[in-house]
């Protein structure tokens, strides 16, 4: 199967039906795709003992890492055959300690995206909806070169707004 034809939504679902190999982090953070839609995914994630810090609580590099890959496979999701992304700027705010043993989910959704960034949010919580940790990320896109997937964005009658008028977004 060509990977370069496929969209990287479709790599996602693929990832998630276990048709791709899951990537090595998620045997390091034990994580398991559960749902993917275009700018949208939900990883469900467990800390156990390899995972606590010198004090015995989960190491918050775990809710880090959980919520890096949700807020960049949501900005993923929504990239052409071929393009990918890096994280340049992570923002994690600790709500509550993360329990250990406990299946969380992490839901990561995209906000923004430009042609060179994509602006995303994930929340880890447990299944009543208690919220451990938030992040904010913003990911550089990287576009094939000599890429034609630009559209000129015109605002409709409804849409009046005059910050739009001009831009270039990805179709």
């Amino acid at each position: 199967m060509h990977t370069q034809k496929l969209s990287d939504l479709e790599i996602m679902e693929k990832f998630k039906d276990g048709v791709f190999p899951h990537p090595n982090m998620a045997t390091t953070i034990p994580m398991k795709i559960m749902e993917v839609k275009k700018g949208f995914i939900e990883f469900r994630a467990v800390a156990n003992d390899m995972h606590l810090n010198p004090m015995g609580g989960v190491h918050g590099g775990f809710a880090a890492t959980v919520l890096d890959s949700a807020t960049g496979a949501a900005v993923y999701t929504l990239l052409l055959p071929g393009e990918g992304y890096g994280t340049v700027d992570l923002n994690v705010k600790m709500l509550k300690p993360v329990p250990q043993g406990i299946e969380l989910r992490a839901r990561g959704k995209v906000i923004h995206l430009s042609r060179r960034l994509g602006i995303s949010e994930a929340t880890l919580t447990d299944d009543e909806g208690n919220i451990s940790a938030h992040a904010t990320s913003t990911c550089m896109i990287l576009r094939k070169k000599n890429s034609s997937n630009l559209i000129t964005f015109r605002p409709s009658e409804e849409n009046n707004s005059v910050t739009a008028t001009g831009r270039q977004f990805v179709k």
